[in-house]
């Protein structure tokens, strides 16, 4: 610091302009209860009028490498940490980069992370944070963020897209580019298997714009590859699935359990009790098969659902 207080009063006396005779400690209470916007401001303006401040400013502000590494998903299971640095290197010389694989398996675990060098080229590469790589559109944030940063906002939902019913030859460029005549796609990919490494028939959409998103789904044109595809938002189609794996006869009961098992809401003052699941989770049976129990003799049983046998069998 002491140096570039040297080369500034050389170089204003050099231009006969007048030097301070204010004190750093001085200087440091004038700069005190300035906000933020203020001092970046200041220091901008200071940086563009001074070469050897701006060198200083870029230093520190790539001496931490928490503002230089970025978290990179959405990789191909087949991308390796060359092609990831390769993809990354046009926006400035890379520290380090690496695909990180499963310990057990020795595959890949679909995401990376790529450290710069200097920050200004964390900073350019986020302002194009999608990025095509091996057939897989990518996408990248500050690993600080985590999966907090780019994709996860409130809107995700309504800008994340589910892609069904793909014949097997149609790839990610082919779904990307399909789906691009909507809008800006920040994210998305057929979905491969991990071992075989074919299409798994469906693939995701994430528009930039809610906007894009709901384009997408109003679009009467859904033929791709030579098939009628499904496009619908991805969290109701999860909400759906689940809600599909749900027998429709099971509904929880409140009923009298045997002695052993735990009473909801009260206190089991005897032997220890053993935990039971109700209801069991069973596939639904189709009723042509299974024909309706008598109601006579057995009226009392009848009134248990058949579930809770499966469960205590």
């Amino acid at each position: 610091m002491e140096d570039v207080k040297k080369r500034k009063i050389e170089e204003a006396s050099g231009n006969g302009e007048e030097i301070s005779t204010y004190s750093e400690d001085h200087l440091r209470s004038l700069l005190d209860p300035l906000a933020k916007p203020q001092l970046v401001d200041f220091l901008a303006k200071l940086g563009s009028q001074y070469p050897s401040i701006a060198e200083e400013i870029k230093g520190v502000a790539s001496a931490d490498p928490v503002h230089r590494k970025l978290f990179v998903r959405g990789l191909a299971w087949n991308t390796s940490s060359d092609t990831l640095r390769a993809a990354f290197s046009e926006h400035g010389e890379i520290e380090e980069g690496a695909v990180i694989y499963d310990k057990a398996s020795g595959k890949s675990r679909g995401y990376g992370f790529i450290t710069y060098k200097y920050m200004e080229s964390t900073q350019h590469a986020l302002r194009a944070p999608s990025k095509l790589i091996d057939g897989r559109l990518a996408v990248c944030n500050l690993a600080c963020e985590g999966l907090s940063g780019t994709s996860a906002t409130l809107d995700l939902t309504q800008r994340k897209l589910y892609i069904g019913g793909l014949s097997p030859n149609v790839t990610s460029e082919m779904l990307l580019h399909f789906f691009g005549r909507h809008g800006d796609i920040e994210e998305g990919s057929v979905a491969y298997d991990k071992d075989t490494n074919e299409s798994r028939g469906f693939g995701f959409v994430t528009y930039r714009t809610v906007e894009a998103a709901k384009k997408a789904i109003d679009d009467p044109q859904k033929t791709l590859g030579g098939r009628n595809i499904i496009v619908k938002l991805a969290d109701s189609h999860k909400g759906r699935t689940v809600q599909a794996q749900l027998p429709p006869a099971m509904v929880p009961m409140a009923l009298p359990l045997a002695a052993g098992y735990p009473q909801p809401g009260k206190a089991h003052a005897g032997a220890t009790p053993v935990g039971y699941g109700y209801p069991q989770t069973v596939a639904a049976y189709p009723d042509s098969s299974y024909p309706s129990p008598p109601t006579a003799p057995y009226q009392a049983q009848s009134q248990i659902p058949y579930p809770y046998y499966i469960g205590k069998q």
